[in-house]
């Protein structure tokens, strides 16, 4: 395994129930040119139950790919898929079932992943009858009730016969959750799944997927663009920038103390006057000096063809001749808090805190 991506097993900590370790995910382009997408490189990350990581990042960096390859949805081109530390495999229709059991993922829009021409009955009532977990009609009604009643759709005669298109955009999410653990999983995979609603109702789905979370013991990873949301829901934050995970660690240190100049910017975008020093001293990559090219920070890089040394240098308001050259190493900052950049290693002005008892690790 790549220590790099995720924090050693210690002896008090509970064994991850999914990890995915050194997974790289490349689609081809242009086969004639050997060419791919570089959507993943070398990414890993370990899901316990209780406890949720909040994977963050833009549009494009891999987010919604890592999920779907932890949910076996996507093939990894290299590295594997860990379920309760065995390789975990999706070959067949009774393979893939088992393991649709144990890993549920929930979508970003419940009105798309919710079939508009079905009842809420029958949306719940197909995974518990796929799953042979009822024994008889009158169980089945007890269970579809109790499903509703878990995520706050009350009375359940009310939703049973409604179609999706009846419901709110917040009614329908929550129908996609019961749907997800009519199963009884041990891992939810929650794909932006707050972003299309309303503010005002946001807070109330991360307050009941919390409850869950604790009442089931539901290992979660939570994705994300709002850095900021993610440190009140998450316990761990991952940072991922161009298909690699930059930095990690509990969810206060990384949005207190954060490692990676990337962070920091996604930081400093949240409506924070008092992040805001960050962007507002910029300076270029060589004199200090402020440097007006920087103002926007570019865009997100090529995939096919990424940028040597760090993938994040072009961007980089503190970047050096070595980011664009080196692999960034992989420095601990604390014992569960470490990221990638060569600042870390050689401070300069911008570096986010004392090194001197950094320990790096290639």
């Amino acid at each position: 395994m790549n220590d790099e991506q995720a924090p050693a097993h210690t002896a008090a900590e509970p064994v991850p129930v999914l990890e995915a370790v050194d997974v790289t995910v490349r689609y081809p382009v242009h086969r004639a040119r050997g060419e791919s997408v570089h959507a993943l490189e070398n990414a890993s990350l370990r899901l316990i139950p209780g406890r949720t990581v909040a994977l963050v990042g833009e549009s494009g960096s891999g987010k919604s790919t890592f999920a779907r390859t932890l949910a076996l949805a996507q093939k990894p081109t290299s590295g594997s898929i860990l379920l309760n530390g065995k390789p975990a495999s999706a070959q067949g229709r009774r393979a893939r079932r088992d393991y649709a059991r144990r890993v549920q993922m929930v979508l970003q829009d419940p009105f798309a992943s919710l079939n508009p021409l079905h009842r809420v009955r029958y949306l719940l009532e197909r995974p518990l009858r796929l799953h042979g977990s009822v024994t008889g009609r009158e169980d089945l009604e007890q269970r579809l009730r109790a499903l509703l009643e878990r995520v706050r759709l009350t009375p359940p005669e009310r939703f049973l016969d409604a179609f999706p298109h009846e419901l709110s955009g917040g009614q329908r999410q929550r129908v996609a959750i019961a749907r997800a653990l009519a199963v009884q999983p041990e891992v939810l995979l929650g794909d932006e799944l707050v972003s299309m609603l309303d503010v005002s109702i946001r807070l109330e789905i991360l307050n009941l997927l919390a409850t869950l979370r604790d009442e089931e013991h539901l290992a979660m990873l939570y994705i994300t663009h709002d850095i900021a949301g993610a440190r009140y829901f998450a316990d761990e934050i991952a940072v991922m920038y161009a298909g690699e995970i930059v930095e990690y660690g509990s969810a206060e240190d990384v949005t207190q103390t954060p490692a990676h100049p990337y962070t920091r910017l996604l930081l400093d975008s949240t409506p924070d006057p008092d992040r805001m020093e960050f962007l507002a001293g910029r300076t270029n990559r060589e004199d200090g000096e402020p440097d007006a090219a920087t103002d926007d920070y570019g865009e997100p890089p090529d995939l096919v063809h990424p940028p040597s040394g760090c993938r994040f240098h072009p961007r980089c308001p503190l970047a050096r001749a070595a980011c664009r050259t080196e692999s960034p190493p992989h420095v601990q900052v604390t014992d569960r808090h470490w990221a990638r950049c060569v600042l870390l290693v050689e401070p300069g002005d911008g570096a986010s805190r004392d090194t001197t008892t950094a320990e790096v690790t290639q």
